[in-house]
C-alpha cells in the first residue's frame, strides 16, 4: 500500500532552516510529480513546491528564492530545503503525489 512519511521538521528561530524528507513507497514513485504543500492552523492548504518527473519545478511566490525542492527516484525521497525561515512559514508540511497524502511534519518559526 501507498506509505508517505514525512520527517525534518522543529522549532526554529527566524531566519534559521530546516530540511524535511519524505520517504514514499508503494507506487511507482519516479512516474509522479511530486509536491510539497502545507496547511497553517484556520487556513487551507496550499501548494509550497513542485517537482516534475523530469524535475521541472514551480515555488510558490512566498517561497521563492529560500526553499529549494529536489527529487531521489533511486531513493524513492523528496527533499525540501527551508532557508531564511519566516514565522508565516508555520505550518503542517506534507509531501503528496496529488492523490495520496502522508501525516505531515510540523515546521513552527518564532
Amino acid at each position: 500500500h501507498v506509505q508517505l512519511v514525512e520527517s525534518g521538521g522543529g522549532s526554529v528561530q527566524a531566519g534559521g532552516s530546516l530540511r524535511l524528507s519524505c520517504a514514499a513507497s508503494g507506487y511507482t514513485y519516479s512516474s509522479y510529480c511530486m509536491g510539497w504543500f502545507r496547511q497553517a492552523p484556520g487556513k487551507e492548504r496550499g501548494g509550497v513546491a513542485i517537482i516534475d518527473m523530469y524535475s521541472k519545478i514551480t515555488y510558490a511566490d512566498s517561497v521563492k528564492g529560500r526553499f529549494i525542492i529536489s527529487r531521489d527516484d533511486a531513493t524513492n525521497t523528496l527533499i525540501l530545503q527551508l532557508d531564511s525561515l519566516k514565522t508565516e512559514d508555520t505550518a503542517r508540511y506534507y509531501c503528496t503525489p496529488g492523490v495520496y497524502w502522508g501525516q505531515g511534519t510540523q515546521v513552527t518559526v518564532s
